[in-house]
């Protein structure tokens, strides 16, 4: 993937985290509540208004017509002349409110009269119209009338018009109406776009009104999400102010409350902590006497082992190498003490790698079943103590459960050294793989008296955090792997405030100065 792609998806997750940020969500969720609202009460009052304004409109010029009407065909004669329609028609459309009218008589379909013949005709009256005025009903209690007034709203050339037709004799004339309804349209479009603005004030207001109620409610959310990081990265004497009553004042003290409960909790496990290490390192360190004693004695009586009884001299042995191993046991229990308790400490200097596996090698005689591979000039700042107890740890540990020969490999990787341990041996079960570096863990738990303590790689594995490395365990194609990885430089020694420690660090420091 190039860097562009890179910058380009992290862009997008960054802006689509954005977009689902609490703020944002509230903002739409008021945005959304103002704009339905707004819409909702922007098309009911259009829609009354409209229908207010359409019926005010109609109604009044369909009345006029209808007593206009009346009033002037009553002079109209029997078998009126195309000339008398005509007239008919203009008179009763100068009734006073301006519409058009065109009369039709059956007597004279030839000639339909028309108050305004260039723009209104009945060609423009609607089918539906025309069949529904001249279709009589019949005379009841409650319809004294044959004839009724109908009217309906059509569009004509784009314009909106009110369109009306009675009939008022049955012998007589039938006559239309044409009342335009611009300015009713215009006086609608205005009230649309004012309904239209007050809704966008309202959608800006409810985003206005979020963004404060969200600040309002997100101020404190920030503050306990600060708070709870602090907590986090280990200021257990944080806590929050808690002002009200609401819901978030209880998470504040509820927030305040586990915080009280986290830091007294801890102070009791660092306390026994301290006291567990500190007893480690008393025993280990009241056991050290003794036992240099005791090796003394063991040693003279190995060398006396073959004058002695043969019946005693497995007894000897027995003690010498069991003395031996509590000897060891004791040495890395206080070794994993000082690690602990943060007191461990470089004595750097700047060594070949290959000159010192070699030492390593030599000096524990496993030159007959170790094969090296390390090429001279690999230079690193190290502790040579520190990286020799690494590579014993290693190899011994090949030697011990691989079996001969056992391979190291020494590469220059970078600003990195790797040393590869591989052995010839079945490897390391898939499942003891993640505990190899555990303190105490053996793979064979039915073998509890083996000669190891469980703590070697543990310690080899400080010994390489101390100098800023790592090792990895693996199997390879034939037997197990282990590969330990160094920078050639060590990294910078802790602030005075890290070294001191706590009451742990104390103990442990108090024992090495001892």
């Amino acid at each position: 993937m190039t860097d562009h792609q890179t910058t380009a998806r992290r862009f997008s997750t960054g802006r689509w985290r954005r977009l689902r940020s609490l703020r944002v969500r509230l903002i739409a969720v008021f945005a959304a509540v103002a704009l339905l609202a707004a819409v909702s009460a922007s098309g009911i009052a259009y829609w009354l208004n409209r229908d207010a304004v359409l019926k005010r409109a109609q109604n009044t010029v369909l009345n006029d017509f209808r007593v206009s009407l009346t009033r002037n065909v009553s002079d109209l004669p029997l078998n009126a002349t195309c000339q008398e329609l005509a007239s008919l028609a203009s008179t009763v459309a100068s009734s006073g409110l301006t519409y058009d009218v065109v009369v039709v008589d059956a007597a004279h379909p030839e000639c339909p009269a028309s108050s305004d013949p260039a723009h209104f005709t009945l060609a423009d009256v609607p089918t539906a119209l025309q069949s529904t005025v001249a279709k009589p009903r019949e005379i009841t209690e409650n319809n004294p009338y044959p004839y009724h007034l109908y009217w309906q709203r059509q569009n004509l050339e784009g314009r909106p018009f009110v369109i009306g037709g009675t009939k008022v004799v049955p012998n007589g004339p039938t006559a239309y109406m044409f009342k335009s309804l611009e300015n009713e349209r215009a006086d609608l479009n205005t009230l649309g776009w004012s309904l239209a603005i007050a809704t966008l004030f309202a959608l800006i207001g409810s985003a206005l009104l979020a963004q404060a109620a969200s600040a309002t409610v997100l101020r404190p959310v920030k503050r306990l999400g600060d708070a709870a990081r602090r907590l986090g990265e280990g200021h257990l004497d944080t806590r929050l102010e808690v002002d009200g009553s609401d819901e978030l004042a209880d998470l504040a003290r509820t927030f305040n409350r586990t915080a009280e409960q986290l830091h007294e909790q801890v102070e009791e496990l660092s306390a026994r902590e301290a006291q567990s290490r500190r007893f480690v390192a008393d025993m280990s360190h009241e056991l050290r006497t003794p036992l240099t004693a005791m090796t003394a004695v063991t040693d003279i009586l190995e060398d006396e082992a073959e004058s002695l009884d043969p019946m005693i001299e497995p007894a000897v042995r027995l003690v010498v190498s069991e003395t031996r191993r509590l000897s060891d046991l004791v040495e890395n229990l206080m070794e994993v003490t000082r690690f602990d308790a943060g007191t461990a400490r470089l004595v750097a200097d700047e060594v070949d790698i290959a000159d010192l596996i070699m030492s390593c090698i030599d000096g524990r005689a496993w030159y007959d079943a170790v094969e090296l591979d390390a090429p001279r000039g690999i230079l690193a700042v190290v502790d040579p103590r520190r990286l020799d107890v690494v590579f014993a740890n290693l190899i011994g540990n090949a030697l011990k459960h691989g079996g001969s020969p056992v391979r190291v490999k020494v590469r220059q990787d970078g600003e990195s050294v790797v040393v590869e341990v591989s052995d010839s041996g079945p490897g390391i079960p898939e499942d003891v793989l993640p505990h190899v570096f555990d303190r105490f863990y053996k793979a064979d738990r039915g073998r509890a008296r083996s000669e190891g303590s469980g703590l070697g790689l543990s310690i080899a594995m400080a010994n390489a955090q101390i100098h800023g490395g790592t090792i990895t365990a693996a199997n390879g194609e034939v037997g197990a792997v282990f590969t330990l990885t160094l920078p050639l430089a060590p990294p910078p020694p802790p602030s005075a405030g890290e070294a001191e420690g706590g009451p742990a660090g104390d103990a442990a420091e108090d024992k090495d100065a001892t």
